[in-house]
């Protein structure tokens, strides 16, 4: 069947402006660059070492992948991590988010079997943090997170996400979406993990910038940084390690 040429350039658009905004990863000098700003953090960590040696496994957000966290695991070495302790998690960006969910459950599983660990830390950005809710929330994997990070989560939804609607994720991150009422019913914050967030208003792609908040979390408003910045911020990935080494 022939689709009309102004189907066509209209999903084109779409994609293109997704693949655009959504993802990115740092680069090689903002890894230098954490090594700078967090030694000071590493040599007070040094005396946490039952904190840092909690597994940490990073969700990206849409259309990411583990090169995202290339400064948050130098960050966290330099604040007492092993590398052996650091995972990234990917899933399929145009998927599903409650199989990717489901992926996280089993990725987690793993984690703690290869490291001994009867709980880990999640820390996600952007889309991430709807596949973490699901997961901690509806799958019950609250009782295996010790702590969950969300660097601008899209916890309530974005608009922004109506660029790319032609995906079911982007249908679910929509603001009023079946799923983000699931993850957002009741408490926002269940069992005994500890929350934070992570937002500002010069995300530009987190709209409203306050859907990061989680009812029930420590949520820092960060004073000006863009929603792909926070991937290569090692200020604020420092204070991520510290919450996480709390």
């Amino acid at each position: 069947m022939r689709r009309s040429p102004r189907r066509l350039l209209g999903a084109l658009a779409a994609v293109t402006v997704a693949f655009t905004l959504f993802s990115s990863a740092p680069t090689a000098g903002a890894a230098q660059t954490a090594a700078g700003t967090a030694a000071p953090a590493a040599r007070a960590a040094a005396a946490q070492p039952l904190a840092t040696s909690t597994p940490v496994v990073f969700v990206h957000g849409y259309t990411g992948n583990a090169s995202n966290w290339v400064t948050a695991r130098s960050v966290f070495q330099l604040n007492g991590w092993s590398s052996s302790n650091l995972f990234a998690y990917e899933y399929n960006s145009y998927g599903n988010n409650i199989t990717n969910a489901q992926g996280l459950a089993t990725f987690v599983n793993d984690v703690k079997s290869r490291t001994g660990a009867s709980k880990v830390a999640i820390v996600n950005h952007s889309m991430g943090g709807l596949v973490s809710q699901y997961y901690l929330k509806v799958l019950g994997g609250n009782t295996s997170v010790s702590h969950l990070a969300s660097i601008a989560g899209a916890n309530h939804g974005t608009t922004y996400a109506g660029a790319c609607l032609i995906y079911t994720t982007c249908q679910q991150m929509y603001p009023g979406s079946s799923f983000i009422a699931q993850i957002t019913a009741g408490d926002e914050t269940p069992g005994d993990t500890k929350y934070a967030t992570w937002y500002s208003a010069c995300d530009g792609i987190i709209l409203p910038y306050t859907s990061t908040k989680l009812s029930g979390a420590t949520n820092n408003n960060v004073a000006c940084q863009t929603h792909i910045g926070y991937l290569a911020d090692t200020v604020v990935l420092g204070r991520i390690a510290r919450f996480v080494a709390s």
